[in-house]
């Protein structure tokens, strides 16, 4: 009897300290945005937590429609208690001037967990804030940012022919999707740190526009004619935490492209600080049904031609 219950108290022990050396990523998915099959926040982050829950010692928080938040006394107010425990915070929202995470208190509580060593990744929209709203915290905590009218966002098809060696691209093959892929970001000085991860080069046709908003073009993007471009980079961070940036993400049915999907998986594996596998994250694909999953209400009907076709 003595043994048996000694051996239940081991078991347990084990079982309490294997759920405490899980990593817990905070996922945020933004408000409803764009017609439908674009910026699709939530079905996006649903689809891509749902094969993240099968990665070993990995948790998953998800929060959709905006910042964490709860009721007091009838009035919604922030919760920033879901951060507790995090090692890594991941947001798909819009941003600019209006970014969720830049508004009331939220850089402040961004850079505690930063301080902390905690990671932060952003993708697509997230990725812009304004220089003097955010910029400082973006260049610190992931590398660097998009800034409306030194950096563009037209939509072309990138072509990712090599990838460099890095966790994150483990198990990638080259692929190239059609998605409004921004590039010349407003990196940190001298691009100190940074890694860069999605490398190919604009056609002249896409540097002389239009580009999304604003239509451009711009001179100085026209005249860098050639030049390769990143649109997704990784950082190591001083305080050690980590941080990326993928610019990405506008088309919703891009998640079915396996290499696209494996490669912000293995991000998002990399920002916890676990070990991403040599074959990269392994995950069911991305079925037509599924993807039309989870979407947000939207009243406004799709543009012809808007969603790309699956590669």
């Amino acid at each position: 009897m003595k043994l048996r219950l000694l051996v239940t108290l081991a078991l347990a022990v084990a079982a309490t300290a294997l759920q405490a050396a899980d990593r817990k990523l905070v996922m945020i998915a933004g408000p409803v945005s764009h017609p439908p099959l674009m910026h699709e926040f939530k079905a996006g982050s649903m689809l891509l937590q749902k094969r993240l829950d099968q990665v070993p010692g990995l948790k998953t928080v998800l929060i959709t429609n905006g910042w964490p938040s709860k009721l007091v006394d009838g009035k919604k107010v922030d919760d920033n208690s879901v951060f507790d425990g995090a090692d890594a915070v991941f947001i798909y929202s819009d941003g600019g001037a209006n970014h969720i995470a830049v508004q009331k208190d939220r850089l402040a509580v961004l850079g505690a967990l930063a301080a902390k060593g905690v990671g932060i990744g952003m993708a697509h929209y997230a990725v812009e804030v304004l220089a003097d709203k955010g910029g400082a915290e973006w260049k610190s905590w992931i590398g660097g940012h998009y800034e409306t009218a030194f950096s563009c966002n037209p939509i072309w098809e990138a072509d990712y022919k090599t990838l460099p060696v890095h966790a994150i691209t483990r198990g990638v093959k080259p692929f190239k999707t059609k998605d409004e892929w921004y590039f010349n970001m407003r990196f940190r000085e001298g691009k100190t740190g940074v890694s860069d991860i999605l490398v190919a080069t604009p056609s002249d046709a896409v540097r002389d526009g239009p580009y999304v908003s604003p239509k451009g073009p711009y001179a100085h993007i026209q005249a860098a004619k050639g030049k390769p471009e990143t649109m997704m980079w990784a950082v190591e961070r001083a305080d050690g935490g980590r941080g990326f940036g993928f610019t990405g993400g506008h088309f919703h049915l891009n998640w079915q492209n396996d290499d696209q999907r494996r490669l912000v998986l293995n991000a998002l594996v990399w920002l916890a600080k676990l070990e991403v596998p040599a074959g990269g994250i392994v995950s069911a694909p991305v079925s037509d049904e599924e993807a039309r999953q989870n979407l947000d209400e939207k009243k406004v009907n799709v543009p012809k031609g808007s969603a790309p076709a699956k590669k």
